[in-house]
């Protein structure tokens, strides 16, 4: 086989929220990528939580021509040249996703033509994988957010997770004093809690929004609420605080969803900075890197969860992996998705089983893919 074609379509949609009457509206964008093969597969790919006008024309004008008449089947070799085109020296960020997006694309494509399911080509350790539902987001007032956690748990799921953290860091000249945001994360955690019991799981994540002496604080103050694990807690993952945060609270600590590279989540393990690492198949340089990433922490004893959303296609590496974990359902990114793709399987009883249709299973419907694309894209406010 031979590469005949490589398109990027970058869209910004519309979500509606509707949950207990409320309504609320909200955004995201994402850039969708598809690698076409001579023999006519076609492998879909896709990455979010950046600007998806960038990735476009990083992946149309930079990426394109050098993927072109190649085999679609060396995913590994693919990899290591996009790697030295788009991060000759070590960068993160956009050519990390640009990356991820065309990796997943190639192996969706390479899945396909072997006619296997992704999942099973990647390992096939398991043909399930369980979620946590990320439903608490900043937008619900405190006693919405308590009844929002008890209706998730009523469809079934038992791990939850909210947002804490406002974030505060790149909000603070509004002005919104931190130590007011983290005292009213308490109290919304405390509520969540209340509501929902003892036994059900529950998750923070910060979104990279703290620093380490008001990351702390949160920590020590909601630890009495049986917090499974804190996500996010440092601005930029910060390798040598995370280290230190680690060693001051009982809670555990997970982080990864926004690394780009390998190397990032090696420095998280040889400082002891993390209890999950969260390798993320549309951020972190796709599946050829994610497997890598998996094998080091499975070295290291550390489990990896999916964070940062993206569930389809991150239950793909998790199912396949002897050492995958959890999936994240996140409500607002699901919402979007279902708007893009057909085929995408339904959690059941906190579970996603895995579609047997060869390669990702599910596919983007052209039609409404063209529909979106007629939209005002982002201008960099797609990243929820």
């Amino acid at each position: 086989m031979k590469i005949v074609r490589v398109s990027a379509t970058p869209l910004h949609i519309p979500v509606s929220i509707d949950v207990l009457g409320l309504n609320k509206s909200t955004s995201l964008s994402l850039c969708l990528t598809e690698v076409e093969a001579d023999n006519g597969l076609v492998g879909h790919g896709m990455t979010a939580i950046t600007e998806e006008e960038v990735v476009a024309t990083i992946v149309r004008d930079v990426a394109a021509p050098a993927l072109m008449g190649e085999d679609p089947m060396a995913t590994e070799r693919l990899w290591e040249r996009l790697y030295w085109l788009l991060s000759p020296r070590g960068q993160t960020g956009y050519a990390s996703h640009a990356i991820a997006a065309l990796d997943i694309a190639l192996w969706d494509l390479k899945a396909q033509a072997l006619d296997l399911p992704l999942w099973r080509l990647l390992g096939g350790a398991r043909q399930r994988v369980p979620v946590y539902a990320t439903f608490g987001f900043g937008f619900f007032e405190r006693d919405e957010l308590a009844a929002a956690a008890r209706l998730w748990v009523q469809q079934g799921f038992e791990r939850l997770k909210m947002t804490v953290g406002g974030h505060a860091l790149a909000r603070r000249d509004e002005p919104r004093p931190i130590d007011e945001v983290i005292a009213e994360d308490v109290r919304r955690v405390a509520a969540v809690r209340e509501a929902v019991g003892p036994d059900v799981k529950l998750y923070v994540d910060a979104n990279c929004g703290l620093d380490l002496f008001h990351a702390t604080e949160l920590a020590r103050r909601i630890e009495p609420y049986g917090i499974s694990f804190f996500e996010e807690p440092l601005t930029q993952n910060d390798v040598r605080q995370m280290a230190q945060l680690r060693s001051r609270t009982s809670i555990p600590l997970a982080c990864g969803q926004n690394e780009g590279l390998a190397f990032r989540f090696r420095d998280l393990l040889m400082a002891q900075a993390a209890d999950v690492l969260q390798p993320n198949v549309a951020i972190s340089g796709g599946y050829s890197q994610c497997l890598k990433i998996a094998g080091m922490a499975h070295a290291f004893n550390v489990p990896i969860d999916n964070g940062g959303a993206w569930p389809f296609h991150n239950m793909h590496l998790h199912a396949g992996v002897a050492n995958g974990g959890m999936v994240e359902y996140h409500y607002v990114a699901v919402q979007m998705l279902r708007q893009i793709f057909d085929g995408l399987p339904e959690p059941k009883d906190g579970w996603l089983t895995l579609p047997e249709r060869a390669g990702l299973g599910f596919a983007p419907d052209p039609a409404r893919v063209r529909d979106l694309a007629r939209r005002p894209l982002s201008g960099g406010k797609g990243k929820a």
